[in-house]
């Protein structure tokens, strides 16, 4: 019998007291980030509507982070983020991977997973499981850090492939006919496409008995900060016992878990793969 209780906690890490703010640094915060919303330069006069403060606060802002290199002015005038923010990102990127931010999210999380939860990267036509919680309940099917699966058939494989152009997709299959796998029936390229297609519109990969029979998983991407995939997490289960409402819930929080740790990396706080998307 299962239980209705979802595997691990939609919610995000534990709520901590709220650290006090120096306003000075809130406010150049704001301004740099309403620049990266809006992904152009902005006058005086509007950074000042948008922000809702002054204009000599924001002019003043303003000379301060051009001085220091994080803010240029345009030839119509107008600000937007300068290089010096670049030091910034790579110093980032270099301490921050899918598989880090992965065991970082666990323990911050409330509880551990009682269904098998996995994170993949793309190698290839392979995904390669990169980090690994093991759940509870058996699979018959044991996942591992460096497996490997192709990944027209993974749960995880597919949410990746979903968010690449079709021309890198058809790249990656020239053949008409993909490879088989095992003793599965082999699939048509045409068919994988379509499968993508209806992935990236509902926002996760299934794969339904394509790796192991009766192992049903769900697979969300996660994006960095550039808005490109990196990684898929997904979630295992078995096929025999599913019951709809408790597949709702873990796909809802397999969403909500890869939305979290795309944020770690650095993405948009987007309500959908889609936005991170867009957010390019």
């Amino acid at each position: 019998m299962l239980h209705a209780a979802p595997t691990f906690p939609a919610a995000g890490p534990r709520t901590l007291a709220k650290p006090a703010m120096v306003p000075a640094v809130a406010r150049a915060m704001a301004l740099l980030d309403l620049l990266e919303k809006e992904r152009e330069s902005m006058s005086l006069a509007r950074l000042s509507a948008s922000l809702s403060l002054p204009k000599s606060s924001v002019h003043g802002l303003c000379n301060t982070l051009m001085a220091l290199g994080y803010l240029r002015r345009q030839d119509d005038g107008g600000f937007f983020i300068g290089p010096r923010v670049m030091g910034l990102a790579n110093a980032f990127a270099a301490q921050t991977t899918p598989a880090q931010e992965f065991d970082r999210l666990w323990s911050s999380l409330a509880a551990a997973p009682q269904e098998t939860v996995i994170l993949s990267v793309l190698d290839g036509t392979d995904v390669v499981y990169v980090a690994v919680r093991n759940g509870m309940r058996p699979l018959g099917l044991a996942f591992s850090v460096g497996m490997r699966l192709p990944a027209y058939r993974a749960a995880t494989g597919r949410a990746m492939l979903a968010f690449h152009d079709e021309a890198q997709v058809k790249r990656l299959y020239p053949m008409s006919r993909l490879p088989a796998f095992l003793n599965q029936p082999s699939m048509r390229r045409s068919d994988l496409l379509h499968e993508l297609a209806l992935t990236r519109e509902r926002g996760y990969g299934i794969d339904d008995e394509t790796v192991r029979q009766n192992v049903y998983c769900m697979a969300a991407p996660v994006f960095n900060a550039s808005g490109e995939v990196v990684a898929g997490l997904g979630i295992c289960l078995q096929k025999a016992t599913l019951k709809p409402r408790f597949a709702a819930q873990q796909r809802d929080t397999v969403m909500d878990v890869a939305r979290q740790l795309s944020q770690r990396l650095g993405a948009a706080a987007a309500t959908s793969p889609d936005e991170c998307q867009r957010a390019r």
